[in-house]
């Protein structure tokens, strides 16, 4: 690999980085719904008689926005282009 780009090399390790997390968020999220949903009813909850929220919610909410960002990162987020952009306008101005 000795012509790698290292811009289109960095993009590459974010997207896989975000995929590995996804991953583990299906992974785990799954896991904590399914043992809700079995346990639902056998786990003493001491004085709490009405759930009406089921708690993996707040797992599944909260990282899910860690994977919003993260994904955001990994196939929207432009900075290096937009900084191109702002140079090459600043130069095309410059040269007026």
């Amino acid at each position: 690999m000795e012509n790698r780009d290292e811009e289109l090399w960095r993009i590459a390790k974010k997207r896989v980085s975000f995929k590995r997390h996804l991953a583990t968020y299906i992974i785990v999220n799954g896991f904590l719904w399914a043992l809700w949903y079995f346990t639902q009813g056998h786990v003493d909850l001491g004085d709490i008689e009405d759930h009406k929220v089921p708690w993996p919610i707040w797992s599944t909410l909260g990282w899910g926005i860690g994977i919003a960002f993260s994904y955001y990162g990994a196939y929207h987020d432009n900075r290096s282009g937009n900084i191109m952009k702002e140079f090459q306008k600043l130069k095309d101005e410059e040269g007026k």
